[in-house]
């Protein structure tokens, strides 16, 4: 058994790893295309909690029952995140994806009301402006998958008050991107477009794909790489001052 589990877990760090070194796009896409079967499997061997972190960040905030949430998930995959929202009560889901085949998947969970084939950062998200209670992306946030310019078109889709919350992984190999994203946040936050409630770093994000992937101060023993959770408010330009009290972090980060 033990055998078997730890070669469960070098398949999928090297399925991860490989993935994390493509920085193509369209690569990147025929990727998960291929690994649609697997994903779940994988990412439940490398103990990966952003889904799950990041709904309880959103739960926190929301001014608005779970249920009279109309939530929008982009780069949904296989619907992760969307188990963790419905696990909270929240019933009204719609999921964009770029792989047709993470999106299958997703269907096959019947969380979803709607789901469509999008690739953020070459196409606009399919929905009106000021449409959703909450966007989240979570996972997607990284060389070759979206942008850091795609940012401000899940700005537009929100309702003005609504969250926006998002997750980029802070390993090594990520802080290059990380610092782009930030810049893109902050100007944004300037600008009075929105107001950022939480920036959470979190060290257990998920089991490292090699030694260099590990932070300082990693222990070999725990292999953990980390990540953070950003939650902004979208303004009011009616009334710029939030509403409601900023959200604490879970215990356990």
């Amino acid at each position: 058994m033990a055998q078997a589990e730890a070669g469960n877990l070098a398949e999928a760090r090297a399925r991860v790893g490989a993935l994390h070194g493509i920085t193509d796009l369209d690569h990147k896409l025929h990727f998960y295309e291929r690994w649609a079967p697997d994903y779940d499997q994988d990412v439940a061997t490398l103990q990966y909690r952003a889904p799950c972190l990041a709904v309880d960040c959103l739960t926190q905030a929301l001014p608005v029952p779970p249920h009279a949430a109309l939530i929008l998930d982009v780069a949904c995959g296989t619907g992760l995140v969307a188990a963790e929202l419905q696990a909270r009560g929240f019933l009204q889901l719609h999921g964009v994806d770029g792989s047709p085949k993470m999106l299958e998947q997703a269907q096959a969970r019947g969380l979803y009301q709607h789901l469509s084939l999008c690739t953020l950062g070459q196409e606009p998200l399919p929905s009106s402006e000021g449409t959703f209670d909450a966007v989240l992306i979570v996972g997607a946030l990284s060389d070759g998958q979206v942008p850091c310019s795609a940012i401000p078109e899940l700005l537009r889709v929100t309702k003005p008050g609504g969250l926006v919350c998002l997750t980029t992984r802070t390993n090594p190999s990520n802080l290059r991107y990380k610092e782009a994203l930030e810049t893109v946040l902050d100007r944004l936050e300037q600008a009075g477009a929105w107001k950022r409630l939480v920036a959470w770093p979190v060290d257990r994000w998920e089991l490292a794909t090699s030694e260099l992937e590990m932070g300082p101060g990693t222990s070999d023993r725990d292999g953990f790489i980390s990540g953070i959770i950003y939650l902004y408010r979208k303004q009011d330009m009616a009334q710029e001052e939030g509403v409601g009290p900023s959200p604490q972090p879970p215990a356990d980060l």
